[in-house]
């Protein structure tokens, strides 16, 4: 028998197949899509990050989690190891630069309550989602940017440091002898680390940061430290990042509608897999970009899917940290 809900995850699908010709890998999932979301099932701690590298984040969240420390406060330990490698050139220290060699960073975090902070085009503070997280809760404002972000971090006592690494220069003085931009799928793992955390008491944060597309406009702001797109936590159901080209993500306010989904009754995998449908109706040029979601529930099911091949997560749940290749709509 097909369920209505069912019906409009194939109806969903099938519109993304006709666009692109009839075209639809057998990656996509159905399972689970009947689960309907336990506000009061038992939850042991859990960790999910975008990328590979995310199991770095993993880690330190998890040596958090297990000592029975707060999901906010693992999912922020989580993001700022990988702001401080200064070999991930897509966020913190070491990011691409824009087109005029600053580094200028963007992060949001999310605490259980549904309090939230953000900071965008941030320059020369390592960790922007600790100033993300003083601006939620130290302000009353949500959205911090540019000078003024800076002006706030420096008076909470963070310092000022140069995060143009070598690397990244002599990479960013190669990009200016053509000085052209084309996005590449899955180029350095993308451009942004997303990551929910789960704590002994089922309390749900997250956290997204990112030095953004290498080489943008000056004053370019993607969706990672957009409240709804990059990310979005509801404690009463679940959360989702995304990670790929800001616009595209933007545009369907892609993190809220995965949320949104699982409230309605959708497995983590079904509603990331709606949500990439969604993305694909609404940017013509999808076959040039990607866009991915992870997402997990209060159950702590997980679930990740993009619009090509090449994106996986990291999950570390009961007892194991590990890759999971997610599936995805096109080769």
């Amino acid at each position: 028998m097909v369920t209505r809900r069912k019906f409009l995850h194939q109806t969903a699908l099938g519109s993304v197949a006709a666009a692109m010709g009839g075209t639809v890998l057998s990656s996509c999932s159905e399972a689970n899509t009947e689960t309907p979301v336990s506000t009061n099932a038992p939850i042991k701690p859990l960790a999910i990050s975008t990328w590979d590298f995310g199991m770095k984040a993993n880690d330190a969240a998890m040596k958090i989690l297990d000592n029975g420390g707060s999901a906010l406060d693992a999912v922020e330990a989580g993001v700022m190891v990988i702001e401080a490698d200064e070999k991930n050139t897509s966020v913190g220290i070491g990011g691409a630069p824009d087109r005029d060699g600053r580094v200028t960073l963007d992060a949001c975090i999310m605490a259980p309550d549904g309090s939230c902070g953000s900071v965008c085009a941030l320059e020369y503070i390592v960790h922007p989602v600790s100033v993300a997280r003083r601006v939620m809760e130290k302000t009353p404002h949500v959205i911090l940017v540019g000078d003024g972000a800076l002006e706030f971090a420096l008076s909470q006592g963070f310092k000022k440091e140069n995060l143009l690494t070598e690397e990244s220069k002599k990479a960013w003085e190669e990009w200016k002898k053509t000085s052209k931009y084309k996005p590449v799928i899955n180029v350095e793992m993308h451009d942004t680390i997303g990551m929910i955390t789960i704590d002994k008491n089922g309390e749900i944060a997250g956290a997204c940061t990112t030095s953004g597309l290498a080489y943008k406009m000056q004053g370019r702001v993607g969706d990672s430290p957009i409240i709804g797109a990059g990310l979005y936590v509801d404690n009463e159901v679940g959360g989702a990042a995304a990670t790929g080209l800001g616009e595209a993500v933007i545009r369907a306010v892609g993190s809220f509608l995965v949320v949104e989904l699982m409230r309605n009754g959708r497995s983590p995998q079904a509603a990331c897999e709606e949500a990439v449908a969604r993305v694909v109706k609404k940017y013509k040029d999808y076959k040039d970009i990607q866009v991915g979601f992870i997402a997990v529930n209060k159950k702590g099911q997980t679930g990740g899917f993009s619009i090509h091949k090449g994106f996986n997560y990291a999950v570390f749940s009961n007892g194991k940290n590990e890759v999971k290749e997610g599936t995805y709509l096109i080769e």
